[in-house]
């Protein structure tokens, strides 16, 4: 009997170890970089195949022009790019590390980004029914909150804000056909929710896309934190955004939220990028789409700024004009004088001080 008593009290020695052994690999910091990238840059890529193919660009395909390559290698290469930007020391690994390497990179990336995405959409879907029930109201008849089953066109309330714009919804042999099936909705049809008041004018579909309610609640809920739903935001509160050092909204954070809260509303139980009921990658990347096309450059610039100014307060007071009596507007005064005074005599707009 005294022989075994050693061995139990060793076993609870190392049970007691266990916990900090593995604490590194939690707290890994590629993990951290995915979870803000997978929300903020892209949300459904591919690591193992952004990584091989960037590697492959700053490699072997240096040299190659730009235009070989087809649009969707383009924004391949971009989102690859920012990721080096954003992960210090990253470029360096990759180039010096083999395939292994690649590997471990990649699997530490998709573990952040598919576990922020999956958090993300359980704490949306319940989430998501406070900000759709009218106030003082109840949804009729009412949705569970971890059960979506009855959501998608099954429901009056989350149907009307799937169904796509230009479809009318109030029309009952259109919503008999959609609960059916046999009006099929694709990922690039874009649903009521995305507007402004959920109203769509086919004259303008810019006018207040992108700008709904419940978008505005849910990016709260997920970049600056729940809480700051229903108040004022604050430079102060700390969230995802915060944590990240995150002070503007990024185009690809919109799409990503867009996608999280049209899942939210649907019936479909698990998130997958190929589903094809949902059809959430080609939702998503339709949205990329038009935020990247240089000729919708003056509306989605206008948007920026609109979603800045109701996530970030300080955004907002950055823009503002400077006082004309202030310190500041008097260095920068002072500052283009003397600019002005040394350029060359003979009106010419090169300056004097080429060495700068």
């Amino acid at each position: 009997m005294s022989e075994d008593q050693p061995d139990k009290r060793r076993k609870q020695v190392d049970a007691l170890q266990l916990g900090p052994r593995k604490r590194p690999s939690v707290t890994d910091p590629l993990v951290h970089y995915g979870r803000h990238f997978g929300r903020t840059i892209h949300a459904l890529c591919n690591f193992q195949a952004l990584l091989t193919n960037g590697i492959l660009r700053m490699g072997e395909l240096a040299d190659t022009p730009e235009e070989n390559f087809t649009a969707e290698e383009r924004r391949e290469h971009r989102v690859f790019q920012e990721l080096l930007k954003s992960v210090a020391g990253l470029e360096e690994r990759l180039m010096q590390g083999g395939d292994d390497e690649v590997d471990i990179v990649a699997d530490l990336l998709t573990k952040g980004a598919s576990g922020a995405r999956g958090d993300d959409t359980k704490s949306l879907k319940g989430s998501v029914l406070d900000w759709i029930t009218p106030k003082g109201q109840n949804l009729v008849p009412p949705l569970a909150r971890n059960v979506k089953i009855d959501r998608g066109f099954h429901h009056e309330r989350t149907g009307a804000l799937l169904c796509p714009a230009g479809i009318d919804w109030s029309n009952p042999e259109t919503k008999t056909k959609l609960r059916s099936g046999e009006i099929i909705v694709t990922g690039d049809q874009w649903p009521l929710f995305l507007y402004a008041d959920y109203r769509y004018d086919p004259e303008d579909p810019w006018n207040g896309l992108f700008q709904s309610a419940l978008l505005v609640c849910a990016y709260k809920h997920v970049f600056t934190s729940p809480s700051s739903v229903d108040r004022e935001p604050k430079a102060t509160r700390s969230g995802n955004a915060r944590i990240h050092g995150m002070t503007q909204v990024t185009l690809p954070s919109v799409a990503y939220i867009a996608t999280q809260v049209r899942f939210a509303l649907t019936s479909s139980p698990v998130f997958s990028r190929t589903d094809t009921v949902t059809d959430s990658e080609r939702f998503y990347n339709s949205i990329l789409d038009v935020f990247e096309d240089p000729d919708e450059k003056q509306e989605v610039d206008a948007l920026v700024v609109w979603w800045n100014r109701q996530v970030f307060p300080s955004y907002s007071t950055a823009q503002r004009p400077l006082a004309k009596n202030s310190a500041l507007a008097r260095i920068r005064e002072k500052r283009a004088r003397m600019k002005e005074s040394v350029q060359v005599p003979d009106g010419s707009s090169h300056s004097v001080a080429h060495n700068d």
